[in-house]
Protein backbone atom coordinates (compact mmCIF):
# COMPACT_ATOMS: atom_id res chain seq x y z
CA UNK A 1 0.00 0.00 0.00
CA UNK A 2 1.36 3.11 -0.83
CA UNK A 3 0.36 6.40 0.31
CA UNK A 4 0.91 10.33 -0.65
CA UNK A 5 1.35 12.76 2.01
CA UNK A 6 0.56 16.13 0.42
CA UNK A 7 1.61 18.65 3.10
CA UNK A 8 1.17 21.98 3.72
CA UNK A 9 1.78 24.39 6.49
CA UNK A 10 -0.97 26.82 7.30
CA UNK A 11 -3.46 24.08 8.56
CA UNK A 12 -0.19 22.61 10.91
CA UNK A 13 0.26 22.52 14.76
CA UNK A 14 0.53 25.96 16.19
CA UNK A 15 0.50 27.65 12.67
CA UNK A 16 -1.77 31.22 13.44
CA UNK A 17 0.51 34.09 11.73
CA UNK A 18 1.76 34.62 8.50
CA UNK A 19 5.31 34.66 9.91
CA UNK A 20 4.90 30.97 10.87
CA UNK A 21 4.98 30.27 7.67
CA UNK A 22 7.12 33.00 5.97
CA UNK A 23 10.58 31.01 4.86
CA UNK A 24 13.62 32.80 6.70
CA UNK A 25 11.79 33.64 9.97
CA UNK A 26 12.71 32.96 13.29
CA UNK A 27 8.69 32.20 13.82
CA UNK A 28 9.11 29.93 10.33
CA UNK A 29 11.90 27.88 11.81
CA UNK A 30 10.23 27.68 14.89
CA UNK A 31 7.40 26.00 13.37
CA UNK A 32 9.05 23.88 10.86
CA UNK A 33 9.23 21.13 13.94
CA UNK A 34 6.18 21.00 14.73
CA UNK A 35 5.10 21.02 11.10
CA UNK A 36 7.44 17.88 10.70
CA UNK A 37 5.96 16.28 13.82
CA UNK A 38 2.69 16.20 12.34
CA UNK A 39 3.81 14.75 8.88
CA UNK A 40 5.78 12.19 10.95
CA UNK A 41 2.58 11.23 13.32
CA UNK A 42 0.54 10.45 9.92
CA UNK A 43 3.99 8.77 8.64
CA UNK A 44 3.48 6.52 11.95
CA UNK A 45 -0.38 5.68 11.48
CA UNK A 46 0.26 4.88 8.26
CA UNK A 47 2.62 2.30 8.37
CA UNK A 48 0.97 0.95 11.66
CA UNK A 49 -2.18 0.71 9.28
CA UNK A 50 -0.25 -1.59 6.97
CA UNK A 51 1.11 0.92 4.46
CA UNK A 52 4.64 -0.40 2.74
CA UNK A 53 5.49 3.18 1.28
CA UNK A 54 4.93 6.74 1.96
CA UNK A 55 6.34 9.77 -0.02
CA UNK A 56 5.66 12.88 1.33
CA UNK A 57 5.06 16.08 -0.91
CA UNK A 58 6.37 19.31 0.23
CA UNK A 59 3.41 21.30 -0.56
CA UNK A 60 3.88 25.12 1.38
CA UNK A 61 5.46 27.71 -0.54
CA UNK A 62 8.83 27.42 -1.85
CA UNK A 63 8.44 23.61 -0.97
CA UNK A 64 11.41 23.23 1.28
CA UNK A 65 9.74 23.25 5.31
CA UNK A 66 10.19 20.20 6.28
CA UNK A 67 13.14 18.70 8.44
CA UNK A 68 14.37 15.52 6.47
CA UNK A 69 16.90 14.77 9.01
CA UNK A 70 14.09 14.71 11.30
CA UNK A 71 11.50 13.00 9.00
CA UNK A 72 10.90 9.74 9.68
CA UNK A 73 12.87 7.25 7.93
CA UNK A 74 10.78 4.58 6.77
CA UNK A 75 9.75 7.48 4.38
CA UNK A 76 10.77 9.37 1.60
CA UNK A 77 10.20 12.89 0.60
CA UNK A 78 9.92 15.18 -2.46
CA UNK A 79 11.03 18.89 -2.22
CA UNK A 80 11.09 21.21 -4.06
CA UNK A 81 9.33 23.87 -6.56
CA UNK A 82 8.53 23.36 -10.14
CA UNK A 83 6.22 20.01 -10.31
CA UNK A 84 4.00 19.03 -12.94
CA UNK A 85 1.03 18.44 -10.41
CA UNK A 86 2.46 20.83 -7.74
CA UNK A 87 0.97 19.98 -4.36
CA UNK A 88 -0.46 16.53 -5.57
CA UNK A 89 2.58 15.88 -7.24
CA UNK A 90 3.47 12.25 -6.91
CA UNK A 91 -0.26 10.88 -7.77
CA UNK A 92 0.02 10.52 -11.25
CA UNK A 93 2.34 7.24 -12.16
CA UNK A 94 -0.43 5.06 -10.85
CA UNK A 95 0.79 3.27 -7.45
CA UNK A 96 -0.75 5.32 -4.90
CA UNK A 97 -3.46 4.07 -3.48
CA UNK A 98 -4.53 7.00 -0.49
CA UNK A 99 -3.82 10.32 -0.59
CA UNK A 100 -3.05 12.36 2.56
CA UNK A 101 -3.69 16.13 2.73
CA UNK A 102 -1.35 17.44 5.95
CA UNK A 103 -1.71 20.75 7.30
CA UNK A 104 -4.60 21.92 5.06
CA UNK A 105 -6.44 25.16 5.32
CA UNK A 106 -9.65 27.15 4.08
CA UNK A 107 -9.98 28.77 0.80
CA UNK A 108 -9.62 32.13 -0.13
CA UNK A 109 -12.37 33.87 1.22
CA UNK A 110 -13.94 31.56 4.13
CA UNK A 111 -13.94 32.15 7.74
CA UNK A 112 -10.39 29.80 8.58
CA UNK A 113 -6.82 30.51 10.44
CA UNK A 114 -4.51 31.79 6.93
CA UNK A 115 -7.52 30.72 4.86
CA UNK A 116 -5.96 31.42 1.15
CA UNK A 117 -5.92 29.50 -2.30
CA UNK A 118 -2.75 29.26 -3.18
CA UNK A 119 -1.82 32.81 -3.14
CA UNK A 120 -2.01 34.30 0.68
CA UNK A 121 -3.50 37.65 -0.69
CA UNK A 122 -4.88 39.10 -4.02
CA UNK A 123 -7.11 36.36 -4.51
CA UNK A 124 -10.34 36.80 -2.74
CA UNK A 125 -12.40 33.66 -4.08
CA UNK A 126 -12.46 30.52 -6.21
CA UNK A 127 -15.33 28.36 -7.90
CA UNK A 128 -15.05 25.19 -8.96
CA UNK A 129 -18.26 24.04 -11.41
CA UNK A 130 -20.01 27.03 -9.01
CA UNK A 131 -18.84 25.91 -5.54
CA UNK A 132 -16.31 27.73 -3.52
CA UNK A 133 -13.17 25.92 -3.58
CA UNK A 134 -10.48 25.64 -1.56
CA UNK A 135 -6.59 23.77 -2.49
CA UNK A 136 -8.58 20.51 -0.90
CA UNK A 137 -11.27 20.47 -3.16
CA UNK A 138 -8.91 21.63 -6.11
CA UNK A 139 -6.12 18.91 -5.55
CA UNK A 140 -9.07 16.46 -4.36
CA UNK A 141 -10.67 16.15 -8.57
CA UNK A 142 -6.81 15.92 -9.27
CA UNK A 143 -6.59 12.86 -6.88
CA UNK A 144 -9.58 11.36 -8.01
CA UNK A 145 -8.96 12.01 -11.82
CA UNK A 146 -5.56 9.09 -11.18
CA UNK A 147 -8.04 7.08 -8.89
CA UNK A 148 -6.21 7.63 -5.55
CA UNK A 149 -9.37 8.81 -2.65
CA UNK A 150 -8.30 11.03 -0.53
CA UNK A 151 -8.30 9.11 3.08
CA UNK A 152 -6.63 12.14 5.74
CA UNK A 153 -6.98 15.65 6.41
CA UNK A 154 -5.74 17.47 8.86
CA UNK A 155 -5.69 21.54 9.51
CA UNK A 156 -8.20 23.60 11.93
CA UNK A 157 -11.54 22.91 12.35
CA UNK A 158 -12.44 24.63 9.65
CA UNK A 159 -10.70 22.72 7.71
CA UNK A 160 -12.07 20.01 8.85
CA UNK A 161 -15.45 20.95 8.17
CA UNK A 162 -14.37 21.86 4.26
CA UNK A 163 -12.75 18.40 3.94
CA UNK A 164 -16.80 16.79 4.72
CA UNK A 165 -17.54 18.71 1.18
CA UNK A 166 -14.99 16.97 -0.75
CA UNK A 167 -14.07 14.03 0.83
CA UNK A 168 -16.62 12.85 3.09
CA UNK A 169 -15.43 9.61 3.95
CA UNK A 170 -11.85 10.60 4.98
CA UNK A 171 -10.91 10.82 8.45
CA UNK A 172 -10.14 14.22 9.79
CA UNK A 173 -7.65 15.64 12.69
CA UNK A 174 -8.25 19.28 13.79
CA UNK A 175 -4.85 20.51 15.53
CA UNK A 176 -6.38 23.78 16.67
CA UNK A 177 -9.74 25.22 16.37
CA UNK A 178 -10.17 28.43 14.40
CA UNK A 179 -10.63 31.66 16.67
CA UNK A 180 -9.60 34.57 13.64
CA UNK A 181 -8.06 33.87 10.32
CA UNK A 182 -4.86 35.14 13.11
CA UNK A 183 -5.70 33.67 15.99
CA UNK A 184 -6.45 29.68 16.78
CA UNK A 185 -7.19 27.51 20.20
CA UNK A 186 -3.81 25.11 19.79
CA UNK A 187 -3.19 21.47 20.78
CA UNK A 188 0.45 20.76 21.56
CA UNK A 189 2.00 18.85 19.56
CA UNK A 190 2.51 15.77 21.39
CA UNK A 191 -1.01 15.43 21.49
CA UNK A 192 -1.36 16.51 17.75
CA UNK A 193 0.81 13.76 17.05
CA UNK A 194 -0.68 11.19 18.85
CA UNK A 195 -4.14 12.45 17.34
CA UNK A 196 -2.91 12.15 13.86
CA UNK A 197 -1.36 8.70 14.00
CA UNK A 198 -4.52 6.98 15.50
CA UNK A 199 -6.44 9.04 12.15
CA UNK A 200 -3.89 7.78 9.89
CA UNK A 201 -4.17 4.17 11.31
CA UNK A 202 -7.74 4.51 11.15
CA UNK A 203 -7.80 6.57 7.53
CA UNK A 204 -5.52 3.45 6.07
CA UNK A 205 -7.75 0.77 5.19
CA UNK A 206 -10.05 3.54 2.96
CA UNK A 207 -6.47 3.42 0.75
CA UNK A 208 -7.74 1.70 -2.10
CA UNK A 209 -7.39 2.74 -5.44
CA UNK A 210 -10.53 2.90 -7.46
CA UNK A 211 -11.28 3.37 -11.12
CA UNK A 212 -10.26 6.93 -12.21
CA UNK A 213 -13.13 9.80 -12.32
CA UNK A 214 -13.42 11.05 -15.43
CA UNK A 215 -14.85 14.50 -14.44
CA UNK A 216 -15.40 16.32 -17.89
CA UNK A 217 -15.30 19.53 -18.60
CA UNK A 218 -14.12 21.56 -14.78
CA UNK A 219 -15.04 25.41 -15.31
CA UNK A 220 -13.05 27.63 -12.60
CA UNK A 221 -13.70 31.06 -11.84
CA UNK A 222 -11.01 33.31 -10.01
CA UNK A 223 -12.41 36.64 -8.46
CA UNK A 224 -9.21 39.23 -7.12
CA UNK A 225 -9.39 42.45 -5.20
CA UNK A 226 -7.80 44.60 -8.20
CA UNK A 227 -8.84 45.09 -11.90
CA UNK A 228 -5.52 45.14 -12.96
CA UNK A 229 -4.68 41.30 -11.35
CA UNK A 230 -7.98 39.78 -13.71
CA UNK A 231 -5.96 41.60 -16.45
CA UNK A 232 -3.06 39.73 -15.70
CA UNK A 233 -4.94 36.33 -15.12
CA UNK A 234 -6.83 36.82 -18.55
CA UNK A 235 -3.42 36.26 -20.57
CA UNK A 236 -3.42 32.99 -20.42
CA UNK A 237 -4.97 31.28 -23.46
CA UNK A 238 -8.59 30.16 -22.71
CA UNK A 239 -9.30 32.54 -19.89
CA UNK A 240 -11.16 35.60 -19.82
CA UNK A 241 -12.58 38.12 -18.09
CA UNK A 242 -15.98 38.03 -17.30
CA UNK A 243 -15.84 40.97 -14.67
CA UNK A 244 -13.69 43.68 -13.01
CA UNK A 245 -12.15 41.60 -10.62
CA UNK A 246 -12.88 38.23 -12.33
CA UNK A 247 -12.26 35.53 -14.53
CA UNK A 248 -13.35 31.91 -15.85
CA UNK A 249 -11.65 29.06 -17.79
CA UNK A 250 -13.16 26.15 -18.79
CA UNK A 251 -10.67 22.60 -18.63
CA UNK A 252 -11.11 19.39 -20.79
CA UNK A 253 -10.20 17.48 -17.04
CA UNK A 254 -8.43 17.95 -13.75
CA UNK A 255 -4.55 17.70 -14.61
CA UNK A 256 -5.42 20.54 -17.48
CA UNK A 257 -7.54 22.41 -14.74
CA UNK A 258 -4.68 22.72 -12.20
CA UNK A 259 -2.14 23.14 -14.34
CA UNK A 260 -4.34 26.43 -15.88
CA UNK A 261 -5.28 27.47 -12.12
CA UNK A 262 -1.45 27.63 -11.52
CA UNK A 263 -0.44 29.59 -14.46
CA UNK A 264 -3.29 32.00 -13.51
CA UNK A 265 -2.14 31.95 -10.16
CA UNK A 266 1.28 32.47 -10.99
CA UNK A 267 0.16 35.76 -13.49
CA UNK A 268 -1.58 36.90 -10.81
CA UNK A 269 1.31 37.07 -8.53
CA UNK A 270 3.75 38.70 -11.29
CA UNK A 271 1.46 41.66 -11.29
CA UNK A 272 1.25 42.49 -7.86
CA UNK A 273 3.08 45.76 -6.85
CA UNK A 274 4.30 46.61 -3.76
CA UNK A 275 2.01 48.02 -1.11
CA UNK A 276 -0.45 48.82 -3.29
CA UNK A 277 -1.22 45.51 -4.79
Amino acid sequence: MKILISADMEGATGVTWPADVEPGTEQWQRCRTMFTSDVNGAIAGFFAGGATSVLVNEAHSTMRNLLLEELDDRATMLTGRHKDLTMVEGVQHGDVDGVAFLGYHCGAGAEGVLAHTYLPNSITGVWLDGEPASEGRLNAHVTAAYGSPVVLVTGDDRACDDAATYAPAARTVAVKDHVSRYAAVCRPPARTFADIAAAAESAAPLARRTAPVAHGELTVEVEVDAAQLAGAAAMVPGVTQIGERRVRYTAPGAYAMIRCFKAVTTLISAAVERTYG
